[in-house]
């Protein structure tokens, strides 16, 4: 491996279909003129419908963009197509201009300024004032602590006489129901159980095992539901953990004023889910020392790109910050210390687990958290199938084959495929989410002559 990104992780900077396409078209050298990269950053101009050529330059270590064109999208198709040059070899070594070069400079000054602001509490110039706005925002989390509870005694209330009158009106009641239930709980200002209450509606209510099923998601909406009923008197993890499967979010500031890991984190691989609003991106990192797992949760809106974009297969020296709870995962990106870049050979692919380490791995987790619908592992020697029920995952290391069925719901047909195509029938290193679902791949690591790649199987 290099440190060039994939065409694949340039692609997925892109705010919008449109926008890929158009980079794909601008990756050639025809319309470049003055490329050149460094290890930092890659700059050029580019020749689009007016007489002057635009000037593009990206810095590898945010990524960020500047771009002279008029675009509104972020980043532009100009800084895709760069980026996409660059990845195939196409900008070659040099110095950076001075147009490109202030810029740089500019913003490394910035990020230099902001890494030197102290994170402790404010000068005492600003400390009434910084008093009289946290005890506002103490007062606000009380009224909305008071709602959510309400909401929750009323949630379980609506759960008990459905019981009592049982499930037989279920298939006639449908997702209707229960969708009037989640309206209510986004009332409440509690979003978790508002989601929860829209799972519930969506259980068929017809094949075989259907009641079964259904009693299990009242039973984790209970279980929640009566948690928050009782925040109070819970373990400190544990009454943070209800709090944000509730709806309780933790402020970022907050959250990097410490403790913080320092750690050289591996990218394990990243997918990316949109509706009309929002685009969420999800970044799955492991510390190469601490061996700890990692979720970075980015978002972008309608025309944007979400904020973070780290390849898959990197290592990143970084701090951070994770959200408090039973099992932290989710963190919040801290100070980085260098840009993203290749680990060494021996420590391409990442160590990994067999499929009965990967289940029992997640079972220890769903102690500490039993609303956990997955828990990220790597599985090492893992051949992917294609059967008459679907896709599963084949581990044959044991002393008896293991196999576990691939949760097709957040896995595209194509990347299943791409993932048969480098197998070959032979065992990869694989990385995903295993959960009660099954297991949904996310990233491959294989070998491809004298270099290890990665393939992205969600994108």
């Amino acid at each position: 491996m290099d440190d060039r990104w994939t065409p694949e992780h340039v692609l997925s900077l892109s705010p919008d279909a449109a926008s890929r396409k158009a980079a794909s078209r601008l990756s050639a050298p025809a319309p470049w003129t003055g490329t050149g990269s460094d290890d930092r950053a890659l700059w050029g101009h580019c020749q689009g419908s007016g007489g002057s050529p635009y000037r593009t330059v990206v810095d590898l270590e945010g990524p960020a963009y500047q771009c002279s064109c008029p675009s509104r999208k972020f980043p532009c198709k100009h800084a895709l197509g760069l980026l996409l040059l660059w990845s195939a070899g196409g900008t070659g070594q040099d110095r950076a201009p001075d147009w490109a070069a202030g810029w740089l400079d500019a913003r490394r000054e910035q990020d230099r300024l902001r890494r030197e602001r102290p994170r402790g509490e404010p000068a005492a110039a600003g400390a009434a004032a910084g008093g009289a706005a946290r005890a506002t925002a103490a007062g606000r989390l009380a009224r909305r602590s008071g709602r959510v509870a309400a909401g929750a005694a009323e949630l379980q209330v609506r759960m008990a006489d459905q019981l009592r009158s049982g499930l037989a009106d279920a298939p006639r009641q449908g997702a209707a129901a229960w969708g009037g239930v989640a309206a209510r709980m986004v009332d409440a200002q509690a979003p978790g159980l508002a989601s929860r209450a829209r799972e519930l509606g969506a259980v068929p209510a017809s094949g075989p095992g259907w009641p079964s099923r259904l009693l299990e998601e009242y039973g984790l909406l209970h279980l929640l539901a009566s948690g928050y009923g009782r925040v109070d008197t819970l373990p400190e993890a544990l009454a943070a953990t209800v709090r944000a499967r509730v709806g309780f979010t933790v402020d970022t500031a907050e959250l990097l004023r410490g403790p913080l890991v320092r750690d050289s984190w591996l990218v394990l691989g990243s997918s990316d889910s949109a509706d009309e609003r929002l685009t969420t991106r999800r970044i799955w990192l492991r510390g190469s020392r601490s061996g700890r797992p990692a979720l970075l949760l980015s978002f972008g809106r309608p025309g944007a790109a979400p904020e973070y974009a780290l390849p898959t297969g990197m290592l990143l020296d970084a701090e951070l910050a994770f959200h408090p709870g039973a099992r932290p995962l989710r963190a919040a990106l801290g100070t980085r210390f260098s840009a993203p870049a290749a680990p060494p050979a021996a420590e391409a692919v990442p160590p990994g687990l067999s499929l009965d380490a990967a289940l029992d791995a997640y079972g220890r987790a769903l102690e500490d958290d039993p609303w956990l619908d997955s828990w990220p592992v790597v599985l090492e020697a893992v051949v992917p199938l294609p059967g008459a029920l679907g896709w599963e995952l084949a581990d044959h290391t044991g002393p008896q084959p293991v196999a576990i069925p691939v949760d097709r719901r957040s896995t595209p047909d194509s990347g299943l495929w791409r993932l048969a195509a480098v197998s070959g029938g032979r065992p990869l290193t694989l990385f995903g989410e295993c959960g009660h679902r099954g297991f949904t791949p996310i990233t491959a690591w294989y070998p491809d002559g004298n270099r290890i790649r990665t393939l992205g199987v969600t994108a």
